[in-house]
């Protein structure tokens, strides 16, 4: 298989992601459609409509009543966001408006039709950010194959939220892997790894540095796919007594809610 992009061109990106562009998805999309080394030809979410009515109803049927501080730490974010350069948030969501025209938002994102949509394309690289989990007829497209990012350090760390279960377990730091996707969950060879620290901070800090880490280890594992350069190390063994893990439990949020409040408040 060619590893490497056509000399001197561009490298063709297509992204598959959920019913949901979530933030960090967005500044990637913008990312691959504004960097002078890729062209962004697609993009592919699975669920039944973009918009914060679909965003609202996804939120409900998974976390039910805890969607409400979901979004409120959401609509935080992008309010600190927005009021650190009021000139540049705009000038962002312009720039994910023109993104936004090349994706397509489908409620079977492995139906014939999307995969014939996909092989008329001609990808060089198929990239996968918040998607649900993609079977090889559709992974396999792109020439190079596809690449994921996963928050969170493999094998120890495999399945939903693992950022959070990094935290809630007591590690060090939180790691961010990006792989090439393969039939297994979060079992890909590695292409690019790295961690940030954790310390005594809130999950929301230690998801903002994970989710930018992983932007930069991203688009460089792409760059180096595409330059022929890239690198792919097999997964160790998952270590005995690890599990795959699943998304947290409302019992979940709250205990390392409390943690975190009371070593704040110095009681811990």
């Amino acid at each position: 298989m060619t590893t490497s992009a056509t000399r001197g061109a561009k490298i063709r990106v297509v992204l598959f992601g959920g019913a949901y562009l979530q933030p960090g998805a967005q500044r990637f999309l913008v990312l691959i459609a504004e960097h002078p080394e890729m062209e962004l030809i697609g993009g592919f979410c699975e669920g039944p409509g973009q918009g914060w009515r679909y965003r609202l109803g996804n939120l409900w049927r998974r976390r039910g009543f805890f969607a409400l501080p979901v979004l409120l730490v959401e609509g935080f974010d992008w309010l600190r966001r927005f009021l650190r350069n009021p000139v540049e948030g705009v000038r962002f969501e312009r720039r994910l408006r023109q993104a936004m025209r090349k994706v397509q938002t489908v409620p079977d994102i492995h139906a014939l039709e999307v995969l014939a949509r996909v092989r008329a394309l001609a990808p060089d690289i198929g990239v996968i950010y918040g998607a649900p989990v993609l079977r090889p007829e559709l992974f396999e497209i792109p020439r190079l194959g596809a690449l994921g990012i996963h928050h969170g350090r493999v094998p120890e760390y495999r399945g939903k939220k693992t950022t959070f279960w990094e935290i809630y377990n007591g590690e060090r730091v939180a790691g961010v892997t990006i792989q090439r996707v393969n039939k297994g969950i979060d079992t890909g060879e590695i292409v690019k790894r790295g961690e940030v620290e954790i310390g005594n901070r809130g999950y929301t800090a230690v998801e903002r540095d994970t989710e930018a880490l992983g932007l930069s280890l991203f688009a460089e594992a792409i760059i180096d796919l595409s330059r022929g350069q890239a690198t792919f190390t097999p997964q160790e063994p998952r270590p005995a007594g690890s599990r795959l893990y699943r998304q947290p439990g409302p019992k979940d949020l709250m205990t390392l809610w409390l943690r975190t409040f009371s070593r704040r408040l110095g009681l811990r």
